[in-house]
């Protein structure tokens, strides 16, 4: 099924060269189902390498999934420009108040 992302995301290029359904949020208030809402502390050093295995392991269920990428505030990223994560990823201050589904933590 979808998978939600935004619609720059690096990722999500790569994802449909592999055939892979991604929508972005127009397509996706216009879909008669719910989305599973799953936030993920992405903590990988390279985290565009791993939002692009996490988002196709996602991909392969029968739902419709809506990612949200959550980061660390106190964490200065060295492999990662802040350039991307101010625009992909949420602090848990912008999160705090969300109902998830479910929660994907990452490691090194």
């Amino acid at each position: 099924m979808p998978i939600k992302t935004q619609s720059d995301l690096p990722a999500k290029e790569i994802l449909e060269k592999e055939n892979i359904f991604v929508m972005d949020e127009n397509r996706a208030t216009h879909q008669d189902i719910r989305a599973i809402n799953i936030a993920i502390l992405n903590l990988m050093p390279l985290k565009e390498d791993t939002e692009l295995q996490l988002l196709r392991s996602l991909s392969n269920t029968p739902l419709q999934v809506d990612v949200t990428f959550v980061a660390v505030s106190s964490h200065e990223s060295k492999n990662t420009s802040m350039s991307h994560l101010n625009k992909f990823y949420e602090t848990f201050a912008d999160i705090k108040n969300r109902y998830f589904d479910g929660l994907i933590i990452t490691g090194a």
